[in-house]
């Protein structure tokens, strides 16, 4: 499971953790008065407050038709009683039978905002009557602004298939770059190590470079190969101490770097059309002539031979993914 699964699963579980035993008496008290539309009115009215962050409650049956009115802590608009609730997103997954479950985020056509639903089933004698539905929007859950870090390892995708079916008809052209690789690499060195890039990506056939700087980091920089071989181009960019929290080293980029010049030339058919390097989370990307990308952190990017590469790429074209 993903990082990004994970932290959904855990705010969803947080947020089944706070809504599951007000739901649940809610449930119980509408049982008595389904479905007298006034008196689950009355009911849901009394109960919202009791529900943390819900922003609205209502009621409908086993069909999908609502059957009390829209109640927010407000007051109660009947003006959706009867309304056809079937097609809502909520609705297109299996419904509990007992107890509490949670919707995929969605646009309320209530209020014009993304909403998660917690759905109570209420039933009587063990036949299932209908729900309860208490909207929470988005906006008011994720107060919690931190990020779950990304997970680091070796991550391959797949590139444009008529790309990658005539990978052994190309061979590589030799670029701008190409000719002037040594002074490149040796300049991004020196900018990453020691004048704030905390970001590059380097594209060898084009010769376009990008900059991502500590000091401005919405706005990247693109320079072409005749401004990067320029050693007064770290004029352009001040003196910045080496961040104490990078993922890597500056040997470590110098590694990265040469690693990246022996994957541009080691095969004529198979070589290296892109690559970018993170020193922050010390991530590597890496794209290839037949168009697939490899992710993979710079530690362990260091560790494979180039057996690992061409070895796969030679033999086995349609299984890789580089």
């Amino acid at each position: 499971m993903s990082s990004i699964q994970q932290a959904i699963l855990a705010k969803k579980a947080a947020l089944a953790d706070v809504v599951n035993e007000p739901m649940a008496r809610l449930g119980e008290r509408c049982v008595e008065a389904w479905p007298d539309a006034e008196a689950l009115d009355r009911i849901l009215h009394e109960a919202i407050g009791t529900i943390p962050h819900c922003h609205l409650l209502y009621a409908w049956d086993i069909n999908g038709i609502e059957i009390s009115s829209m109640i927010q802590a407000s007051g109660a608009d009947p003006s959706w009683r009867g309304r056809d609730l079937s097609q809502r997103p909520y609705l297109k997954n299996h419904l509990p039978f007992k107890g509490v479950m949670l919707s995929s985020a969605y646009m309320s056509q209530y209020v014009p905002r993304q909403c998660i639903t917690a759905l109570q089933a209420v039933s009587r004698d063990n036949n299932l009557l209908g729900f309860i539905a208490a909207d929470f929007a988005l906006a008011d859950l994720i107060q919690d602004r931190r990020l779950t870090p990304p997970e680091m390892h070796w991550q391959q995708f797949r590139g444009d298939p008529a790309v990658r079916g005539t990978v052994f008809m190309q061979e590589r052209a030799p670029s701008l770059l190409d000719q002037h690789i040594d002074e490149v690499l040796d300049l991004f060195h020196s900018l990453m190590s020691n004048h704030g890039i905390f970001h590059s990506k380097i594209h060898f056939s084009s010769g376009r470079c990008s900059l991502w700087l500590f000091d401005d980091p919405y706005n990247y920089r693109l320079v072409s190969v005749d401004e990067i071989i320029d050693p007064d181009i770290c004029l352009a960019y001040p003196v910045c101490p080496y961040p104490a929290n990078a993922g890597i080293s500056p040997d470590q980029i110098r590694r990265v770097l040469d690693e990246f010049k022996i994957l541009r030339f080691a095969d004529e058919t198979i070589y290296l059309r892109s690559s970018s390097l993170n020193i922050m989370n010390g991530l590597v990307g890496l794209t290839f002539s037949c168009d697939g990308s490899h992710y993979m952190p710079a530690e362990e990017f260091l560790q494979k031979d180039m057996s690992f590469w061409l070895g796969s790429l030679n033999t086995r074209p349609e299984a890789s993914t580089a």
